[in-house]
């Protein structure tokens, strides 16, 4: 089939070069003209066969929605816009009421899969009407993993980005677990080489795991991380889990922890400690350190 694929950044230029593999024809447009195929979204849109299906892969919010917007105006009823990138669920379904007044369906489609899709394939969580992932199928099938798992048709309109939601605060929670554990082993003396220590964790252990395996590949890199700043952005996606989690009343404890540690890494200098070392001091005697 043919497909229009908008942005081809670390996941687009990917994802487009996969398709390809699978023997489809994918039309590419991005803001850098050395990555595109086309100079301009109208341009994308005259070179595709109706009814045309277009993959839009930006960043979240802003980008996304002018996107849709232009794509709005440019596609004819019975055309398929398909948002993979990290977008809110409650993006989705404005886009899907907006796009569904011009007759236009609207697939939202959660993807992971980072810099390995490639060569390992994406795992997909899909959201939308039947109608409209039939329509995408062969794509989903050509990014997909080998095997039977690896892809979803979630539900409805913003179940496919929900889910990706919930992935990501998981994954969250993951990392930290990880991140606080190769600390305490860091931490004491009778531990010579942690390094090993998580390695011998990648067979027969319960704990073993893709994200294990990723970081022996980075202490193999830098045995105690020394070239790096104790710091880590958040994407959103875990702030979304947790707002989630509160609206539907679910108690999601290590998934919020692992939110919270990430804001904490921001502060070289953290306030809520200097209150603590204060407060312990006033009722303790506990001595404070000084600047």
């Amino acid at each position: 089939m043919q497909l229009g694929l908008i942005g081809l950044g670390k996941m687009g230029g990917n994802m487009r070069e996969r398709i390809r593999r699978a023997g489809h024809t994918v039309i590419g447009y991005d803001r850098n003209p050395d990555l595109a195929d086309v100079g301009s979204l109208a341009e994308l849109v005259d070179k595709l066969e109706g009814p045309r299906v277009v993959w839009v892969m930006v960043p979240a919010g802003a980008a996304t929605q002018s996107t849709i917007d232009e794509l709005g105006d440019l596609l004819s009823p019975g055309d398929i816009v398909v948002d993979g990138g990290n977008s809110r669920w409650t993006d989705d379904e404005k886009h899907a009421a907006e796009l569904a007044a011009k007759g236009i369906g609207f697939v939202d489609a959660g993807v992971s899969g980072g810099v390995w899709g490639l060569e390992n394939g994406y795992a997909l969580m899909v959201g939308g009407d039947k109608e409209h992932i039939a329509r995408v199928q062969p794509v989903f099938d050509a990014l997909k993993p080998e095997g039977d798992y690896g892809y979803v048709h979630a539900g409805k309109v913003g179940a496919g980005h929900f889910s990706k939601m919930v992935h990501n605060g998981i994954e969250y929670a993951m990392m930290q677990a990880y991140a606080e554990g190769w600390e305490l082993l860091e931490k004491v003396d009778s531990v010579t080489d942690v390094r090993e220590v998580f390695r011998s964790w990648q067979e027969g252990t319960v704990i073993r795991s893709w994200l294990l395996d990723l970081a022996v590949n980075a202490l193999e890199d830098d045995e105690h991380l020394d070239k790096l700043r104790g710091f880590a952005a958040d994407s959103g996606e875990g702030r979304w889990t947790v707002e989630a989690a509160i609206d539907n009343s679910v108690p999601l404890p290590a998934i919020t922890a692992s939110l919270f540690a990430r804001f904490a890494s921001r502060q070289e200098d953290s306030p809520q400690m200097k209150m603590i070392a204060a407060l312990r001091n006033q009722f303790g005697g506990h001595a404070v350190e000084k600047k």
